[in-house]
């Protein structure tokens, strides 16, 4: 009796540990940049740990790597964890091209990845974009594939375009104030992607949109770096991306294809979610039955940050299934 009550108390401690670790601020002095040229292009990407592989896929699209590393970096425990920077994203290079920065091009650069780093299978974490490449990947590349999970994500771009939508319902019926400089901006011929434009919209309150808690922060590094690329994100989503969605998001749609993945898969939502919106989140239901899907209900776009003790446990239980 005494032998399963201190096995059972490790195992509390070990959890714990985990739990708690996920918060710490030195991670990112654990890691180091490594640069692979892929296709005549400098990628940023830090690995650390042994293991099975697990590739973060980062947000935006615009995001570099660091915000998933300062929320899953210390996974290096249990796993060889891998980040990196898209092509025009965080420490990696420009393109040549804005025509290059696609979905396509970014499930490309996994695979590619995979291969430069010698693993026959990996896992997945995306979060918001993040989910978008990953999804792709695991239809695409369904036997290279071992785990999934996806974070706040979007099934299409119809999905996003109808977040959108919502989103702007939301500003206009909440704040009619800041609204009437937004109609004003749009009478004028003005897009999301001016930087006029951009102040104005980038003005409304993240409250129900992106974190239900506001007083909530993601970890950041302590050294310069190119957080977000917003030419990444207008080339993807479009110049006029957050009314009209174009580019290469546009395209997809992964809604037939959801139920034939082979990867045991976690999709997780939010229950004050005003990027991925529960409305098209529970959607994920019918369109990939075989997968588990959580709903948070304290948090926005971030659960992660917003209920973590829950959060951690569903997360390192799922991939130690």
């Amino acid at each position: 009796m005494k032998l399963l009550v201190r096995v059972f108390s490790l195992l509390l401690f070990v959890h714990s540990t985990l739990t708690l670790a996920q918060q710490d601020p030195n991670i990112y002095d654990k890691f180091e940049s490594k640069f692979y040229t892929i296709d005549g292009y400098k990628i940023n990407v830090e690995v650390k740990g042994t293991g099975d592989p697990i590739f973060f896929l980062p947000g935006g699209p615009g995001n570099s790597h660091d915000y998933m590393q300062g929320n899953f970096g210390q996974y290096y425990k249990t796993n060889t964890v891998v980040f990196f920077d898209f092509l025009g994203r965080g420490k990696s290079d420009n393109a040549k091209n804005i025509s290059e920065y696609s979905v396509e091009n970014d499930v490309e650069l996994i695979e590619k990845l995979r291969k430069l780093l010698k693993f026959k299978k990996i896992s997945l974490v995306g979060h918001s974009y993040g989910t978008v490449p990953a999804q792709a990947y695991a239809i695409k590349y369904k036997d290279n594939v071992d785990k999934m999970v996806l974070i706040n994500g979007f099934h299409s771009g119809a999905m996003w375009q109808a977040n959108c939508d919502s989103y702007n319902q939301y500003a206009k019926t909440h704040f009619p104030e800041k609204w009437k400089k937004v109609d004003s901006l749009r009478a004028l011929g003005y897009v999301s992607s001016d930087p006029e434009f951009m102040k104005v919209y980038g003005s409304f309150p993240t409250k129900y949109v992106y974190y239900h808690n506001t007083k909530l922060k993601q970890n950041t590094p302590k050294y310069k770096h190119r957080g977000w690329a917003n030419d990444v994100y207008v080339a993807i989503i479009g110049k006029d991306g957050d009314f009209d969605v174009s580019g290469s998001m546009i395209y997809q749609d992964y809604r037939k294809e959801l139920k034939n993945i082979k990867a045991k898969t976690l999709i997780v939502a939010g229950r004050y979610d005003g990027v991925s919106t529960p409305e098209f989140a529970v959607q994920y239901q019918q369109f990939m039955p075989q997968a588990t899907f959580v709903m948070f209900e304290q948090s926005a776009h971030n659960p992660y940050l917003e209920e973590p003790e829950k959060f951690y446990k569903l997360f390192t239980d799922f991939m130690n299934e």
